[in-house]
């Protein structure tokens, strides 16, 4: 999961060799903490947040399918 994130996430930014992804696990939940180029972060977060909601509703289906929880938070 943490690599299908990265991808996304380098391909939504202009400066992909910013993005730095840490992986926490607890019980059966996941968590992302997202970290960009402070010039970036617009670019992660979107207008009214759609892009940050359209990220986490693609990791959770992608979890669901594993059987496990994820969430990702924006480390900045």
């Amino acid at each position: 999961m943490k690599l299908f994130l990265k991808y996304l996430i380098q391909n939504i930014v202009q400066k992909p060799e910013a993005v730095k992804i840490e992986k926490k696990e607890e019980n059966e939940t996941t968590t992302f903490l997202v970290d960009v180029d402070e010039d970036d972060r617009g670019r992660i977060i979107g207008k009214s947040g759609k892009v940050i909601i359209a990220l986490r509703n693609l990791l959770n289906i992608k979890a669901q399918k594993a059987g496990k929880r994820a969430q990702i938070l924006l480390n900045f």
